[in-house]
């Protein structure tokens, strides 16, 4: 840790640590009721139990944005934060509206629209959050006088995250209407700016774990950024092949929409190469498992999954069907999931007393949760597969097709369960080791000499 106000980072990332496992109850909660009777109907009925963990997702991958943020941005400025206070008044007021939310979800308080069921008043908090974050952020870059390209897209990404949040705060009474609009949140998220969070959080860790060039590096941001701005925004188009809109919006979904992954592959050869090229090495190599990980977990996921179902004649029997289910537990894993793990992975040895040449615990959290991931993909992507034929080809009925397709959720709960060991270990070997925040001016890899011709 080269600045004493990066610590702030670890109490966001404890914080997100406690919701994920909380995530991962709620899932395994909402997969279990597949499989017969659920005593716990009246008391926790599966819209309850999938509202619940849809959302913590969304809230603890954002709070791992903001705490990896936190670290990154002074490491890059080469400056303190703004205003440590500022920082810990955010995240008292965000836990504070995640941990109601999530209570107000049990007793029927919600909004009813899919993945943004927030009532008014904690999306206003959410939107004072999102304001006193990028102020602070904003204020340490000014102070330090020193913007570098991947802040640049890191901060642009984060900005526009805050800015599509505002549809998100009005009501309409036409449910076309809202569906429409609810995209220009969820969709310009997660395939659109997010991936260039992900990206500058890509390129950060490249930098100081592999010695991937940064001149380089960057150039390949400005890429992703323009591939999110041309396919990512049209891309949207996808969700509107059914609701009611004007058929013109098939055909440009589907060619935006295939267009998409090229730069989450561009991402993954980028990395691997820099890799490959690079004279140095990290001792943090567990750090270095996570983000490549991230970068070809998100090409499998959210480009090759995506683009399986994705065109409009595809899509028509796929549409609200498990295969959605594949494809979203496999993207959100590679490209969020993984990318946050990887910062908290880099930066907790600067934290703790965590050895930076990490121990067995990590690696096994590490494989256990991408088996578990890839077995629990296979698992959606079967019986969604067998619910399409029986369902929308043969025109058996739902429930009927859902105790044909029982023998599934058998093996999703089973691999569900492994992943859930896979983070349970992660969570576990976050918080064996006390915080101690010592600062340390010189990096293991950065500031040796370098034995190489790759530039920094």
């Amino acid at each position: 840790m080269r600045y004493r106000s990066q610590s702030v980072a670890y109490w966001y990332f404890a914080v997100a640590m406690v919701l994920f496992g909380l995530q991962l109850v709620f899932g395994l909660l909402s997969a279990a009721k597949y499989l017969g009777p659920d005593p716990l109907l009246d008391l926790l009925p599966f819209d309850v139990t999938k509202a619940i963990h849809t959302n913590l997702l969304i809230v603890w991958v954002l709070t791992g944005f903001m705490g990896a943020t936190y670290w990154m941005v002074p490491d890059e400025s080469r400056g303190e934060l703004h205003s440590t206070r500022l920082a810990y008044i955010q995240l008292g007021l965000w836990t504070a509206m995640g941990v109601t939310a999530v209570l107000g979800y049990l007793f029927g308080y919600g909004t009813g629209n899919k993945l943004l069921e927030q009532p008014l008043p904690h999306k206003i908090v959410i939107v004072i959050c999102m304001l006193m974050f990028l102020y602070n952020i904003g204020m340490t870059i000014r102070k330090a006088g020193r913007f570098t390209a991947t802040e640049g897209v890191l901060l642009l990404g984060l900005a526009s995250a805050a800015v599509l949040y505002l549809p998100a705060l009005l009501h309409y009474e036409n449910y076309v209407v809202s569906i429409y609009y609810r995209w220009w949140t969820i969709h310009l998220w997660v395939e659109g700016v997010w991936e260039m969070i992900q990206g500058g959080f890509l390129a950060y860790l490249l930098i100081r774990l592999s010695g991937a060039d940064r001149e380089v590096m960057e150039k390949w941001l400005y890429v992703i950024v323009g591939l999110v701005f041309i396919a990512g925004i049209l891309g949207t188009a996808h969700h509107y092949y059914w609701i009611g809109v004007p058929h013109y919006w098939l055909p440009l979904g589907g060619f935006f929409s295939a267009l998409e992954p090229m730069a989450l592959v561009g991402m993954a050869i980028y990395a691997y190469n820099a890799m490959r090229r690079s004279g140095l090495s990290h001792p943090n190599k567990l750090a270095l498992h996570w983000t490549m990980g991230s970068a070809v977990f998100t090409m499998f996921g959210a480009g090759l999954l995506g683009l399986a179902h994705t065109f409009p004649d595809v899509n028509k029997w796929t549409h609200g069907t498990l295969i959605t289910a594949m494809h979203g537990h496999a993207a959100f894993y590679g490209a969020y999931v993984m990318i946050v793990l990887a910062m908290i992975t880099y930066a907790l040895p600067g934290m703790t007393r965590r050895p930076v040449e990490e121990s067995s615990i990590g690696y096994w959290a590490f494989w256990l949760q991408l088996g578990g991931m890839f077995g629990m993909t296979l698992s959606f992507a079967t019986a969604g597969i067998a619910q399409v034929y029986l369902e929308r080809i043969l025109g058996m009925g739902y429930l009927d097709v859902q105790l044909k397709i029982q023998v599934h959720f058998l093996m999703l709960v089973a691999t569900a369960s492994m992943f859930s060991l896979g983070v349970g270990l992660f969570i576990f070997d976050f918080f064996r080791h006390a915080p101690q925040f010592n600062v340390d001016e010189a990096d293991p890899v950065l500031d040796k000499p370098r034995t190489s011709g790759a530039a920094l």
